[in-house]
């Protein structure tokens, strides 16, 4: 989970434009976030041969960044993941994608206040109890609405200003793996449960591609490169290979410092493994830097589903108390109040016994959602092109997205489907209330 929107993508003719190189650090940066502190406390039970789902999911996150990366380059205009699939498959699709987008939006922020909280617990172990904990989520969750109702810039600044601080916990995690890796650790925590790994992979996918989510940022990059032709594609998978490096390089460390069954029962596995290599002191360090960053990164996602709440009530797809077609950019107070509400609720529906537990329940559903949204992403960019390797590119995507949908867990599927349904059923409404029809018309390229 990543803070898209709080960086600068200069789309004016006088911006300076950067090499692929620099673009894939931003397509990195879009991607590396505070998701993946709790990560490998999800991953416990999977053990180190979840480094084998990273692997995975890594090859499809690059080739989903691609097919993003031929979505900016041939709608350069679109608005976002519900434009793309508008302009390719119709208004009803849209439609169901700016739901889902605003869903995702606000059940991920939920999953990063747990992460928040679980790095707290280490300041304050009360924390990791279900009742403080839901109390830390919901005072963290109610801070970053405040301040988007105060406005998007102030929200956006607490998000911009995070964004470095959140990648001392990984880097340090690296290098302490580099001092203190056992083998003999790492070989332990293998396979914990004893399942076949043909079993246990293909479980782990939706937990580990919850780190990759952002990378429809490379969307943007035809806007920022000096030759998209050639840039846009190498930016696009350099940035996803580069947050893959990192992402594994980290898991790896802490599955050769910490036993797996130790892992399954921290609430702040960066910290703890910081503890155990540099000390207390070094730990609270790391765990204070993981608290700011999911801050900076709740912020930023607040922002995103306020004004993916916005434009669907513009459009006519949410009620008007989210935004208004007669004042395009305005955001009433109501909007961040209701998506603020939404997230209280659902942070006390979803309380289980542990953090770690309520976390994986979270990404799971939300990741599940997102790749739905990105299958149908890449069924936009084949009827967008005509060109054998940009279809060939969108076949692979979809393969990879169904694929990663049907490996996931019922109890992670069941709610993309329940909201899927529940937004037809509002479809009702918005034909109804809908003065034209848009069909859709892709370009041939």
């Amino acid at each position: 989970m990543s803070q898209t929107e709080i960086l600068p993508i200069p789309d004016t003719p006088s911006a300076r434009k950067i090499g692929w190189g620099i673009a894939a650090l931003v397509v990195a940066g879009n991607m590396i976030g505070s998701g993946v502190y709790l990560a490998p406390v999800a991953l416990a039970s999977t053990g180190s041969s979840s480094l084998i789902g990273w692997l995975i999911c890594g090859a499809g996150a690059m080739i989903l960044a691609a097919v993003f990366a031929g979505l900016g380059r041939f709608q350069p205009d679109a608005d976002g993941l519900s434009d793309f699939t508008r302009r390719g498959l119709g208004r009803f699709i849209g439609y169901q994608t700016a739901i889902a987008y605003w869903g995702v939006c606000l059940t991920g922020n939920i999953a990063v206040a747990i992460a928040g909280t679980g790095y707290l617990a280490f300041f304050f172990p009360v924390l990791a109890e279900p009742v403080p904990a839901a109390m830390s989520n919901l005072a963290l969750i109610a801070i970053t609405t405040a301040a988007y109702a105060t406005g998007a810039k102030v929200a956006a600044r607490l998000g911009a200003t995070t964004l470095v601080i959140g990648l001392l916990p990984l880097v340090l995690a690296i290098v302490a793996g580099a001092v203190a890796f056992s083998g003999a650790t790492f070989s332990a925590s293998w396979n914990p449960s004893g399942q076949p790994l043909t079993a246990t992979i293909p479980a782990s996918l939706v937990v580990i591609f919850w780190s990759f989510l952002g990378l429809e940022s490379a969307a943007a990059l035809s806007k920022l490169v000096r030759d998209p032709a050639r840039d846009v594609g190498r930016a696009s998978v350099g940035g996803v290979g580069l947050a893959l490096v990192v992402y594994v390089l980290a898991s790896a460390a802490v599955f050769g410092v910490i036993p797996a069954g130790e892992l399954a029962q921290s609430t702040s596995p960066f910290a703890d493994l910081a503890a155990r290599v540099f000390g207390a002191s070094v730990a609270g360090l790391v765990a204070a830097c993981a608290v700011i960053k999911a801050l900076g990164t709740i912020a930023g996602w607040t922002i995103l589903g306020g004004e993916t709440a916005r434009s669907a009530g513009e459009a006519g797809y949410l009620p008007r108390v989210f935004g208004h077609a007669s004042r395009p950019g305005h955001l009433p107070l109501s909007n961040p109040l209701i998506n603020g509400s939404i997230m209280a609720l659902l942070i006390v529906a979803t309380i289980q016994p542990t953090l770690a537990g309520q976390f994986g329940l979270l990404i799971g559903a939300c990741t599940v959602l997102t790749i739905c949204l990105y299958a149908l992403c890449c069924i936009s960019l084949f009827r967008f092109s005509q060109s054998t390797g940009w279809r060939i590119l969108s076949v692979v995507g979809l393969v990879f997205s169904v694929g990663a949908v049907v490996a996931a867990a019922p109890g992670n599927v069941i709610p993309a489907i329940v909201l899927f349904a529940v937004a037809s059923v509002g479809w009702i409404r918005v034909r109804k209330g809908a003065n034209d029809r848009v069909d859709p018309v892709p370009p041939t390229l």
